[in-house]
């Protein structure tokens, strides 16, 4: 008895000598994440009936060979804007009554493990998202969009990952100015908090409750301005530097929702290094943080190196399987895009908008007052560059003309407040002009160099679909003038004089009714609170559709551009015109 017991006492203090003898093991793990792939799932651009060089197709192709590496676990993540933009994601969240969803066909077939909201998510509605979220194979994530009758998050607001042992706590947040941008109908019964407050709160959560062995912030959310410590009371559209900074724990942040590609990293309040990065939009790239872990003879993790890179998806062919298993899809999106809708007697340039009236913008300014009988309509060129070509106009174009799902408002608006509103618009639009020799156009710059995208296109200092002319008053804008002294209203162009104390009823998307681009908060100077007050009408469907409509009943169309409006001095804008033309499109001006 006694020697048995010896004998096993012995084997006991073996195993353990050798338990604590072996040697450390590592597992290496490679996080992958898209975002602001904007419906583009094939490779194919549907609205220009071109080839795409990127899209989920060919993310896969990436990933696949990425999960095939031994020895590599993977993670794939979506970091939101996954339902707007190519017509497929129009045509299967309106159109198509496919049953379960396509999109989340798509995503599960992918086999993402989670994903953020964004909020071109939340602008195909209740209806979309709230199905979704459900037929998602994956913790769609959103922790600081809430119910509003329980104060719950009405999306999973963080989820655990677990590969050989490793926690991966993953926490999403979405930028809070939804509300801002979209018509209340969008988001009736929710609630949008500022993205520090609750990470502040799921952090602390997360630590607590789930003993994570390393935390990610899915951010739909760019980095936005470095600013001193101000805790909740600061409000940012782009908050993810703010949110990493000073919420202490997170070791890797992807960004998303501006568009641009990142890969950096920044000291938090505690000294502790944060690895931020973030792809290009529409497939075109991934992000990827590789992750290195030492394991412990008694089994816990120690984080023992990271790094980022963004790996582009142009030496990537479209995977073969997804485009097998989708191929009926790919085709129905064809025949709803080749539909003709009317015939167009002149080509249409959104490039013109930028210099002054122009047929592209006057058509959609005519259609919005035709639609709603308004007084005046506000409108920008919502394409940088596209071309509606002479001839058939089929439903693919619809998405060069009005790229968005925004509805049409009615809004009550003061002459004094329209005239504000264009005010506003032409400070982020044109520069104050000293001479012939200078700009028209305001481009960002870097030591007074004009500042060029990868094409070698000048960049401008503000986002173009903010650049709001007017119809349906005639006006100059005057360079020469500092802004706010450069509109001069000479009355309405129907032949009745404007006041400024009389009341117009306004034509104008749910963007810039809601808010968006500050043209009615900071140029008007509307209390954003008293924006839905002053709404008298709303569409009953987005604006793209009701033009698809109007173009259908009224057949063919021959646009001019209009001459209610101009920038003076003539002389001095048409030499600029001819700079300003080539720095933007490589070549001269029509």
């Amino acid at each position: 008895m006694y020697t048995s017991l010896i004998k096993r006492f012995v084997f006991g203090l073996c195993a353990l000598f050798l338990v604590y003898q072996s040697p450390a093991q590592d597992v290496r793990i490679r996080v992958l994440a898209t975002a602001d792939l904007h419906a583009n799932f094939f490779p194919h651009d549907f609205s220009r009936n071109v080839p795409n060089r990127g899209s989920l197709a060919h993310v896969l192709s990436f990933v696949e060979e990425q999960r095939a590496v031994a020895g590599q676990q993977v993670i794939l993540l979506d970091n939101a804007d996954l339902l707007q933009g190519q017509p497929t994601g129009y045509y299967f969240n309106f159109v198509s009554e496919r049953t379960p969803h396509f999109i989340a066909d798509v995503m599960n077939f992918a086999r993402f493990d989670a994903a953020s909201v964004g909020n071109h998510d939340v602008e195909m509605g209740y209806e979309v998202y709230n199905r979704l979220k459900y037929e998602f194979n994956f913790p769609w994530l959103a922790a600081n969009i809430l119910h509003l009758r329980t104060g719950l998050p009405f999306f999973e607001p963080y989820t655990i990952l677990e590969r050989e042992g490793v926690r991966i706590a993953v926490l999403g947040l979405v930028t809070p100015s939804v509300p801002n941008w979209l018509p209340r109908k969008l988001w009736e019964g929710l609630e949008f908090t500022g993205m520090y407050a609750a990470a502040s709160y799921w952090m602390e959560y997360i630590q607590t409750h789930e003993n994570p062995d390393l935390v990610i912030g899915l951010f739909h959310s760019g980095p936005g301005p470095d600013v001193p410590y101000q805790g909740d009371q600061v409000y940012l559209e782009n908050a993810a530097l703010y949110v990493g900074k000073y919420v202490p724990g997170f070791d890797v942040i992807f960004t998303s929702h501006d568009h641009r590609e990142r890969n950096e990293s920044f000291i938090n309040s505690q000294g502790k290094e944060v690895l931020m990065i973030g792809p290009s939009p529409f497939g075109n790239s991934v992000a990827v943080a590789d992750l290195s872990f030492s394991r412990s003879a008694t089994g816990a993790f120690e984080l023992k190196y990271k790094s980022g890179s963004v790996v582009s998806m142009e030496n990537y062919a479209p995977h073969p399987g997804f485009m097998e298993q989708f191929a009926r899809e790919m085709q129905q999106v064809h025949e709803f895009v080749g539909q003709p809708l009317g015939r167009l007697d002149n080509a249409l340039r959104s490039r013109e908008g930028y210099f002054g009236n122009s047929a592209f913008t006057d058509f959609i300014h005519q259609i919005q007052l035709d639609l709603t009988q308004a007084d005046i309509s506000f409108a920008a060129p919502l394409s940088f560059d596209a071309t509606l070509e002479a001839g058939t106009l089929y439903m693919r174009d619809m998405f060069q003309l009005y790229p968005y799902e925004n509805y049409l408002y009615v809004m009550e608006l003061s002459g004094r407040e329209i005239r504000d509103f264009l005010e506003f618009s032409y400070a982020l639009w044109f520069n104050t002009m000293e001479g012939p020799g200078d700009h028209l156009l305001r481009f960002r710059k870097n030591n007074s160099q004009v500042v060029r995208d990868s094409r070698g296109r000048a960049r401008f200092e503000h986002a173009f679909f903010n650049f709001d002319s007017a119809m349906g008053i005639d006006y100059i804008v005057d360079v020469t003038k500092e802004p706010g002294q450069r509109v001069r209203i000479s009355g309405l162009s129907n032949g009745h004089p404007f006041h400024m104390d009389a009341l117009y009823r306004v034509a104008i998307n749910s963007y810039r009714g809601s808010g968006g681009g500050g043209h009615l908060v900071e140029g008007a100077g509307i209390e954003h609170e008293l924006l839905e007050s002053r709404i008298r009408w709303v569409s009953d469907k987005d604006l793209r559709s009701h033009i698809a409509d109007y173009i259908l009943q009224q057949q063919v169309f021959a646009p001019q551009k209009g001459t209610n409006w101009s920038v003076v001095p003539a002389n001095w804008v048409d030499a600029a015109r001819r700079v300003d033309y080539r720095l933007l499109f490589g070549e001269r001006s029509e």
